[in-house]
């Protein structure tokens, strides 16, 4: 029989800045750059990581000449600790708001096409009708979207339909198409349609590597061993559209931001691959349609749709 005493919640206490100062050796590699990084003497470092793992009851770091690396359970703990340290974040950012009379900040999340085309309109009619809400927006990729609900780092987000959204709340936003834009002199320009494939014969002009757009069109090129030949990448879908009106190469974004274009020396055409036929969806978690300010901020994006979320 054990004898090993049961360990309470209250053993358990572990300090944000402990967090903080863990997360930093695992960024940095060796707990001397990470004391560096939190303005800690090494000594104080390596105290606060030795109370860490007392508090925790479990070794969380193999040091060595080289540096630092995790245990299994120093592991399990950066993965709480990249949520608690999120959420510390957002509370303060959030009780900051109060302070200033606000009441609130919701954490929106979006893929390029929401971003850059659908978004902008309805979030600022968002914001005249709520004056005490805040909504903080951020840019990533579908995948990364979901992933940030899931690990409750996000309050809402929006995301194309081919990600897997099982175990969230979703409802269908708007349609986005995908089309290639391309230069009225080129021949292609004459087609009503074309696979994605044939295009990547030809140069483009793109939107930022790190965009979800561009992450979405290399792993769709990635499929075939194929990697688009970008002459320029810029900040936005007008920019692009205007390098290809100038001929410099073509492009692939949402019909709804081609169409200004289309007929100012470039030419719209379909593509036929499925997956540019998409969908963009709202999403949220159990946990956040709990939350008035995030239903608030759902609502205004469904506008007149079902306002009734469900999984």
């Amino acid at each position: 029989m054990s004898t090993t005493p049961k360990r309470r919640t209250s053993d358990y206490r572990i300090d944000p800045f402990d967090l903080h100062l863990f997360a930093a050796v695992m960024a940095h590699g060796t707990i001397t750059a990470a004391a560096s990084a939190v303005n800690l003497s090494l000594a104080a470092a390596s105290a606060r990581l030795k109370h860490l793992e007392d508090a925790t009851g479990s070794r969380l770091l193999e040091r060595s000449k080289s540096g630092a690396v995790p245990t299994d359970a120093g592991r399990a703990l950066m993965r709480h600790a990249n949520r608690v340290l999120a959420e510390l974040e957002s509370l303060h950012v959030e009780m900051a708001s109060f302070g200033h009379g606000l009441r609130g900040t919701v954490r929106l999340l979006c893929n390029t096409a929401a971003m850059s085309e659908t978004l902008p309109r309805t979030i600022g009619q968002f914001l005249v009708k709520t004056p005490d809400l805040d909504v903080d927006v951020q840019e990533l990729p579908s995948e990364a979207v979901i992933d940030a609900l899931r690990r409750g780092t996000a309050d809402l987000g929006i995301v194309a339909d081919y990600v897997d959204t099982s175990g969230l709340l979703v409802q269908p936003w708007v349609d986005d198409r995908l089309v290639a834009l391309l230069p009225a002199r080129w021949p292609l320009g004459r087609r009503r349609s074309m696979a994605y494939g044939e295009l990547l014969e030809h140069p483009f002009v793109g939107l930022a590597r790190d965009s979800g757009l561009s992450r979405f069109l290399a792993a769709q090129a990635s499929r075939s061993g194929r990697v688009p030949r970008h002459r320029v990448r810029l900040g936005g879908f007008d920019a692009v559209a205007e390098l290809v009106v100038a001929g410099v190469g073509a492009a692939v974004m949402p019909e709804s931001a081609a169409v200004r274009f289309g007929k100012a020396g470039a030419r719209i055409v379909a593509l036929s691959d499925a997956w540019s036929r998409r969908k963009l969806l709202v999403c949220m978690t159990t946990a956040g349609s709990e939350l008035p300010s995030v239903c608030a901020l759902a609502d205004a994006l469904l506008g007149a749709r079902s306002k009734v979320f469900s999984q």
